[in-house]
């Protein structure tokens, strides 16, 4: 079976400072550029049988810069709608919810388009994902690529494991990385975390 490679885009001015960017289209910074561009040779002379992007310009931008040719922009792959914490960062939440976790709570409604989600629902997505790449993986000709976000990758990396969502609290997850998942005897394994050329 093909191996699952997640790219999480590079860097951005507010993940760099920590402030939940759910929908909010910020651009790679110069370091984040640099950062997808130094993934092309983990690229080079690969043939992926399949590349999805979220349609978020940050994560179409480094598939662009990594050497990647998207076949689909998947708006499953989008990243966590933070809701009322579009922008603000856990230390700022924590001042007004000292144990809050958004694992475990979720967020609150933001304005108009921002409904917010829970692990639940980011893990309904996740599942469509995996659905949608399960196929390619089964078909044996070529690895699945998906380009997206921190903390979206994080619960589909738990789904892949069958673990819940809110497991995907244990795996750390750096901007501008390739992480792979794959099998060992039948079962789901990760065989590849956090990792650059």
């Amino acid at each position: 079976m093909s191996d699952l490679l997640l790219v999480r885009h590079g860097e951005t001015e507010w993940s760099a400072t920590g402030r939940h960017t759910g929908s909010t289209d910020v651009p790679l910074t110069a370091d984040g550029a640099d950062q997808a561009v130094s993934l092309a040779p983990y690229f080079l002379g690969r043939q992926p049988a399949l590349v999805l992007t979220s349609p978020l310009h940050r994560a179409v931008a480094t598939a662009r810069l990594a050497g990647l040719t998207a076949d689909d922009a998947d708006p499953d792959l989008c990243e966590w709608d933070y809701g009322g914490y579009e922008g603000v960062t856990t230390e700022e939440i924590r001042l007004i919810r000292p144990d809050w976790s958004l694992w475990r709570d979720g967020v609150p409604p933001g304005g108009p388009g921002h409904p917010g989600e829970n692990a639940a629902q980011v893990s309904a997505r996740a599942d469509r994902v995996l659905a949608r790449v399960a196929p390619v993986l089964a078909a044996d000709r070529g690895d699945a690529v998906l380009v997206a976000h921190g903390h979206f990758l994080r619960v589909l990396t738990a789904r892949y494991l069958r673990l819940p969502p809110e497991d995907g609290r244990l795996f750390l997850l750096r901007t501008g990385t390739v992480s792979v998942l794959s099998t060992e005897h039948g079962l789901p394994v990760i065989s590849g975390w956090n990792t650059r050329p």
